[in-house]
């Protein structure tokens, strides 16, 4: 127990983190935890205290966040070879939540809201168009989307299904639209 007493732990763990050889599996998981893990349960804080300046900062954290992430797509597999790579990122998401620097405020004022204010009505337009295509391939697949849910619970049997879900012949719900199904006394499993 006093190796956990001393520094010797945390001076383990220091080095393991910033030691660039080897340590990648260290470090994209302190990039996890930092950039995903850290930030969901302070965002679920927020909402349930109400807190608005709160929820304000997590909502421009995440809005930087998944800009970075998009980008990140892209450029991944060209930059993640660069040494420190992920050194960077991690100190790049630290950043954005850091209170004393408030990255994630400047990142969306001084970027992403001038971008977004810039292009909305071709991003709305876009998203539309999109949109209504998918409805489109959605609706045009009806009979293949039932034909591959009825194969599934062939398959997996409608134990692993979710409660309600086993009978192919109810209505299903409408995720899209937003209109869910009627709930009858057979869906909620009280007949049993």
């Amino acid at each position: 127990m006093a190796l956990f007493g001393s520094g010797i732990a945390s001076e383990v763990g220091l080095r393991l983190l910033l030691c660039p050889l080897g340590s990648n599996v260290v470090i994209r998981t302190a990039c996890c935890s930092v950039g995903i893990v850290v930030p969901v349960y302070c965002t679920c804080k927020a909402i349930e205290r109400k807190d608005d300046p709160a929820q304000q900062k997590w909502l421009l954290y995440w809005a930087a966040y998944g800009s970075f992430s998009l980008v990140e797509i892209f450029s991944d597999r060209l930059i993640s070879w660069c040494p420190y790579y992920y050194h960077m990122k991690f100190a790049f998401l630290v950043w954005l939540q850091l209170p004393s620097a408030d990255g994630a405020k400047q990142l969306y004022m001084n970027h992403l809201r001038p971008f977004f204010l810039k292009n909305q009505t071709k991003i709305d337009r876009i998203l539309g168009l999109t949109y209504g295509e998918l409805l489109k391939l959605i609706s045009a697949h009806q009979g293949e989307i039932q034909y591959a849910r009825a194969m599934f619970l062939k398959v997996f049997g409608s134990d692993q299904m979710p409660r309600g879900r086993a009978n192919t012949d109810l209505p299903q719900d409408n995720a899209i639209e937003g209109e869910p199904r009627p709930t009858t006394e057979s869906d909620s499993g009280l007949d049993d």
